[in-house]
C-alpha cells in the first residue's frame, strides 16, 4: 500500500481554505463496505446493461447521470439542474468572449450536463467545437480507445462525424461507461486511456503496476478530467492528443510546466485569437492537475471518487453512488465522511473559497481581455505606419501570453478553486500580475508611437457576445456572473 493510500481515511479537520490537516482517529473511516459479488464480464462488452445484469444497482445509480440535480445547491456551478436553465460561460463570463474570438469556445461553451449527455453535448453545440475531428472523441465515447487503435493516425485527423459513424449505431450516444474504468473480469479498476494517461503517466516516472487502489480512485477520473492538447500539422489538421505534463512529477504538475510546454511547439498552438491575430494553444478542464498538485486533500489520501462517488446505501447494500457529481448538489455527505460540522457550515466554507476565487478571475480575466484590446490597438497603428518598439511589444506578448493561459486554466477547471485553493489563488493572482505588466509595456510602446490610450480601454464586448456562430446566440445578461467581493470592498 501507497503512502497516500495508507493516509486514505485521514481527517481533513478543516476545508482547504484553512489548509490545516490533522491526522484522523478510526471515526472518519466507513464502516466496511459490502463488496459486490465478482462476475466476470465477456471481454469486449462495451454495453452497460450487459454489465448491469451482473451489478444492477450500480447501474441503476449510474443511469441517474442522466437526470438533472436539484436547483439552488451550487452558487457557480449550476450545469444541468432542475430549472431547465442551461449556462454558457460567455454568457456568465462576457470577457471570454472576447478572448475565445475566433475559436469554437468563442461562439459556444455551455456549462456540461454531466456524463449521460457527453456525445449528446457535441451534437448540440455549435459545429465550430468538434472542427479537431475525432480527437473530440477521446474522452466522451468507451469507443475510442478501439477507434484510435484501429484507425491510427486517421483517428485524430478524420472529420468528427466520419469518426464517430464508426460507432456501432445504437451506441453512437452512449457517453462514459463502465468499461471505461473497470476491468471485466473482476471489476477492479484499469486506465483505458493508454494512449493518451497511459504515456502521460509514463512521461511522469509512474509505474502503472505500482498504483494502489486508492491511486487509480483517482486517475479513472484524470483520463478525461485534465487538459490536453491537440497538435496540428501544416494544414491544420489533429495529428494527436497529448498531455502537456512534462518536466513535471506525480503530485506535482504546474502550470509554469504546462504553458511551458504549450508554447514550446509551434504546432500545440490549435487556433487563431481574433482580437490579436495571435496563434494560441489552450487550456481545457485541468481538475487533476490542479487537485493533485500538492492540495491538503491530496495530500491527507483523498481521491476524486472519496468526494464525488461517495458511499450510498441502496436497500442493505452500501456501494459508491455511481451517479457522479459535486459535493454541493449531494448535500455535503461526501465531506460528512471526514467532517464533524454541519453541512451549512461546510456549504459557508466552500463559498467562502469560491467567492475568493471567483474574485480573482473575473478581476484578472478583464485585465487580461484589455490587453488584448491594447494589441489590437497597436496593429491598427502599425498599419496605419506607425513604428511601435519591438522590445516592449515583445515583453508585452510574453506576458500577455503568461496571463491568457493562467485565465483559461482557473476558468476551464471545474471546481472554482476549491480543488486546490491556495494554488488558484496563486495562479489567478500572477495572471493579473502579468496582464497587470503587458498593459504597461504596452501603454509605453504605444505612447511612443504617438497613440493616445484612454485610461479605460473599450473592451466591445457586445461586438464578441452577441450573434455568435450558426445559431447566432445572443448574451443574456441574467447569466452574468458578477465579482462577488467587489460590493464588499466599496
Amino acid at each position: 500500500m501507497s503512502k497516500r493510500s495508507m493516509k486514505r481515511w485521514a481527517v481533513v479537520t478543516a476545508l482547504a481554505a484553512t489548509a490545516a490537516v490533522a491526522a484522523a482517529g478510526a471515526g472518519c473511516a466507513p464502516k466496511k463496505v459490502e463488496q459486490a459479488g465478482r462476475v466476470a464480464i465477456p471481454d469486449g462488452t462495451i454495453d452497460p446493461a450487459e454489465w448491469g445484469k451482473a451489478y444492477p444497482v450500480h447501474y441503476d445509480l449510474w443511469k441517474k447521470t442522466e437526470e438533472p440535480t436539484v436547483a439552488g445547491k451550487s452558487r457557480y456551478k449550476k450545469g444541468y439542474d432542475d430549472d431547465g436553465v442551461f449556462y454558457d460561460k460567455l454568457d456568465e463570463f462576457p470577457f471570454l468572449a472576447l478572448l475565445y474570438n475566433g475559436w469554437g469556445f468563442g461562439v459556444e461553451y455551455k456549462e456540461p450536463r454531466g456524463h449521460a449527455h457527453m456525445v449528446r453535448d457535441q451534437f448540440e453545440v455549435d459545429p465550430g467545437r468538434v472542427k479537431a475531428g475525432g480527437s473530440c472523441l477521446t474522452c466522451k465515447t468507451p469507443y475510442a480507445p478501439a477507434l484510435q487503435q484501429r484507425l491510427g493516425k486517421d483517428y485524430f485527423s478524420k472529420p468528427y462525424k466520419e469518426v464517430h459513424a464508426q460507432i456501432p449505431k445504437e451506441h453512437q450516444m452512449l457517453g462514459v461507461a463502465c468499461i471505461d474504468c473497470h476491468n471485466n473480469n473482476d471489476l477492479s479498476l484499469k486506465v483505458s486511456r493508454g494512449f493518451t494517461l497511459g504515456k502521460a503517466l509514463e512521461k511522469l516516472g509512474v509505474d502503472q503496476e505500482k498504483l494502489s487502489t486508492q491511486d487509480k480512485r483517482t486517475l479513472v477520473c484524470a483520463q478525461c478530467h485534465v487538459t490536453y492538447s491537440i497538435p496540428k500539422d501544416e494544414n491544420m489538421k489533429s495529428t494527436d492528443v497529448f498531455f502537456p505534463w512534462d518536466g513535471s512529477s506525480y503530485g506535482g504538475i504546474t502550470i509554469e510546466n504546462i504553458i511551458a510546454k504549450l508554447r514550446s511547439n509551434p504546432a500545440n498552438r490549435e487556433w487563431t485569437q481574433g482580437v490579436t491575430g495571435f496563434k494560441l494553444a489552450f487550456i481545457r478542464h485541468p481538475e487533476f492537475e490542479l487537485f493533485s498538485n500538492n492540495s491538503v486533500h491530496w495530500q491527507a489520501g483523498v481521491a476524486c471518487s472519496d468526494c464525488h462517488m461517495p458511499y450510498t446505501k441502496v436497500g442493505t447494500r452500501k456501494v459508491s453512488d455511481h451517479r457522479v457529481m459535486s459535493p454541493l448538489k449531494n448535500d455535503l455527505k461526501a465531506c460528512q465522511q471526514c467532517h464533524a460540522e454541519s453541512p451549512e457550515w461546510l456549504r459557508n466554507q466552500v463559498y467562502a473559497i469560491q467567492d475568493r476565487t471567483m474574485s480573482q478571475f473575473i478581476r484578472a480575466g478583464y485585465a487580461t481581455a484589455t490587453v488584448a484590446k491594447l494589441f489590437e490597438m497597436a496593429h491598427k497603428a502599425q498599419a496605419e505606419g506607425k513604428q511601435i518598439d519591438k522590445a516592449l511589444y515583445d515583453q508585452a506578448r510574453d506576458h500577455y501570453e503568461e496571463a491568457f493561459y493562467r485565465v483559461v486554466f482557473i476558468g476551464a477547471e471545474n471546481s472554482i478553486g476549491f480543488h486546490n485553493p491556495t494554488e488558484a489563488l496563486r495562479i489567478t493572482g500572477d495572471a493579473a500580475a502579468h496582464a497587470g505588466k503587458a498593459e504597461g509595456f504596452l501603454r509605453q510602446a504605444l505612447a511612443k508611437a504617438g497613440v493616445t490610450v484612454p485610461l479605460k480601454v473599450d473592451l466591445e464586448l457586445a461586438k464578441y457576445t452577441n450573434n455568435r456562430g450558426v445559431k447566432k446566440l445572443m448574451f443574456k445578461a441574467e447569466h452574468e456572473i458578477k465579482d462577488p467581493l467587489a460590493a464588499k470592498e466599496k
